[in-house]
């Protein structure tokens, strides 16, 4: 497996990942890059691009998503409640949505996806392997915002308990939707916002 980080274009520079199986297969997370940066790396690799996962739908996180379909013919993953086709959710539509718990095979790559609503609706969290991406549900040291329209301070802080109940590596890198990365076991210890909501659950 190779994984790659690629930036998204600015203002928002929005962290999004394109992780290549052994079988030359790949996925994109969170697709906010212009499609020739997947493309480059993908050609160079001798590599198909199978999946798109959206961690959630809001514009900056999914810019090149509908061209990477088409081109690739490639699955896109967003909740369906992301799916707004407006402003904030430019996608009006996507192949599948995320079950609670399901595992996604990409070869020998499996993600596994959890919802994780209140920066959206539809926000969700990926586990493959030692790799978690959060969205923007969990940021190192911080959190998304809730302010924004379908965002919910009380659902996101259900979510960041549900994170820390979940069977996520100690040791797993969290690569968020923006800012720098961090260890899950880092932000468990001191992200003041999953400590802050997991002791309101006592």
């Amino acid at each position: 497996m190779k994984a790659y980080h690629v930036v998204g274009q600015a203002p928002m520079y929005t962290n999004t990942f394109l992780l290549i199986s052994a079988g030359g297969h790949a996925a994109v997370i969170d697709p906010a890059g212009a499609a020739a940066d997947y493309d480059a790396l993908l050609n160079r690799e001798g590599a198909a691009l199978t999946h798109i996962f959206c961690t959630h739908g809001h514009y900056d996180h999914v810019g090149s998503a509908a061209a990477l379909k088409e081109e690739w013919g490639a699955t896109l993953y967003c909740e369906a409640s992301d799916l707004a086709g407006g402003q904030f959710f430019p996608l009006a539509a996507a192949d599948r949505g995320y079950e609670e718990g399901q595992t996604i095979a990409v070869d020998e790559l499996a993600f596994t996806a959890w919802h994780t609503p209140g920066h959206t609706p539809g926000s969700v969290c990926l586990l493959c392997g030692e790799y978690l991406f959060t969205g923007d549900t969990l940021f190192a040291g911080s959190i998304g915002r809730t302010d924004l329209p379908g965002g919910s301070t009380r659902q996101l802080n259900d979510s960041l308990r549900k994170l820390a109940a979940l069977p996520i590596p100690p040791s797993a890198q969290v690569l968020p939707g923006h800012g720098d990365l961090s260890t899950f076991e880092e932000e468990l210890a001191h992200n003041w916002y999953i400590r802050s909501a997991c002791k309101n659950d006592r």
